[in-house]
C-alpha cells in the first residue's frame, strides 16, 4: 500500500471511530457529482471519494446524472461546451468505468457503490432501462428536475416559467407528484432524490404543501414508495443553498415516519468543499424523529457493487 494509502486509512479509523458512536455512521446515498463528468460541479471524482474517506464516510453512493437522448434538457453550461446527446452518452461512460476503477482501488478504505441518477424528459424511462442493462450501475436514483423540458431547479426564472407554463404553483406542485408517482411507477428506483424538490424557489412552501390537493399526491407517493420498501434521501444540498431544512421538509418526514419509509443522508455533493457538510446534524435530526440510523444500503446494491470487483 502506498504512503498516501495508509493515511487515508489511518483517517478513515480515527474518524469512524468518532461518528460510529450509537451506531450513526457518515453515509451519503445520495452524492458524489464530479466536475470531471458534470460540469456544475468541481474537482476530479477520484478526488471527491478522497475527500469522503478523509471525512469518515463508511459508504458512499457515487449518483452521476444520466446522460438525456433529446437536445431540450441539455444545460446552458454543456451546450457552450459542444456537448450534445451523443457527447453526453460518451461521458457517462467514462464515469462508470472510472468509478468502478475507484470501487476497486478504495475498497479497503470505503464502500462505493456506483450510481445513476434519472432526468425527466419525454421518452426517459426507456433511456433509463436502455441505461440500467448496458451499463450496470448499483442502483438507480428517481428524481425529478425537469417538468416536460422545463429545469425547475436550474433558476428561479426557469421556476417561474414553469409556473406559467401550468398554470400557477399549485398546479406546478400537483404536475410534479404527478410526474414522480409516474416515474416511481415505471424504474421503482431504490432511491427516491429530494422528494419535495419542487418548492426550492417557494418561499410559501410549508402552507402550500399542506393544501389538499398536494397534500394528497404527497400521501400517494410516499403509500407507493413505502409499498415498494424504497429509500428517501435525506437530501442536504438544500441547506448549502440557503434553505432552512433539507429535502424531505419535516411534515413529510413525519408522514414518512409512520409508514415506516427508510431516510437516508445525501450530501448530494458538487465538490470537495460540499462533501458532508451539515451530515452530522441531519443525522441527529433523523435519530430525534425515530428513523433508524443504521442506515440502509439501496437494495441489491451491495451485492451488484461486490459482483462487479470480482470482475
Amino acid at each position: 500500500m502506498k504512503k498516501s494509502e495508509h493515511t487515508l486509512s489511518d483517517n478513515k479509523k480515527s474518524l469512524m471511530g468518532k461518528e460510529m458512536e450509537g451506531g450513526k455512521k457518515r453515509v451519503s446515498v445520495h452524492g458524489g457529482h464530479s466536475g470531471q463528468f458534470c460540469l456544475h460541479a468541481a474537482d476530479s471524482l477520484e478526488e471527491i471519494v478522497r475527500a469522503y474517506i478523509d471525512n469518515g464516510f463508511v459508504w458512499v453512493g457515487i449518483t452521476e446524472h444520466m446522460p438525456p437522448s433529446i437536445e431540450d434538457i441539455i444545460y446552458p453550461e454543456e451546450k457552450q461546451a459542444g456537448m450534445g446527446p451523443v457527447e453526453l452518452y460518451h461521458r457517462f461512460g467514462k464515469y462508470i468505468l472510472e468509478c468502478r476503477r475507484l470501487q476497486v482501488k478504495y475498497s479497503k478504505q470505503i464502500t462505493l457503490l456506483v450510481g445513476l441518477e434519472t432526468e425527466n424528459y419525454p421518452g426517459y424511462e426507456r433511456q433509463v432501462l436502455a441505461l440500467r442493462e448496458e451499463f450496470q450501475p448499483d442502483y438507480i436514483v428517481g428524481s425529478i428536475h425537469h417538468l416536460d423540458t422545463i429545469p425547475i431547479d436550474y433558476s428561479e426564472a426557469e421556476y417561474e416559467r414553469a409556473a406559467r407554463e401550468f398554470g400557477g404553483i399549485d398546479k406546478l406542485y400537483c404536475r410534479y407528484f404527478d410526474e414522480q408517482y409516474s416515474m416511481l411507477q415505471a424504474i421503482r428506483p431504490a432511491v427516491v432524490g429530494h422528494f419535495d424538490l419542487i418548492r426550492i424557489y417557494d418561499a410559501h412552501y410549508t402552507d402550500r404543501l399542506q393544501r389538499p390537493k398536494i397534500m394528497a399526491r404527497i400521501k400517494r407517493n410516499l403509500d407507493f414508495i413505502g409499498d415498494c420498501g424504497l429509500i428517501l434521501d435525506y437530501n442536504l444540498r438544500a441547506l448549502n443553498k440557503g434553505a432552512k431544512e433539507p429535502y424531505v421538509s419535516e411534515p413529510i418526514l413525519h408522514l414518512a415516519r409512520q409508514r415506516g419509509i427508510a431516510v437516508v443522508p445525501g450530501d448530494d455533493s458538487h465538490g470537495v468543499k460540499s462533501i458532508g457538510v451539515n451530515i452530522d446534524g441531519a443525522m441527529r435530526r433523523l435519530a430525534e424523529l425515530g428513523f433508524d440510523t443504521d442506515w440502509r444500503m439501496p437494495a441489491g446494491a451491495e451485492e451488484s457493487s461486490a459482483r462487479a470487483m470480482r470482475g
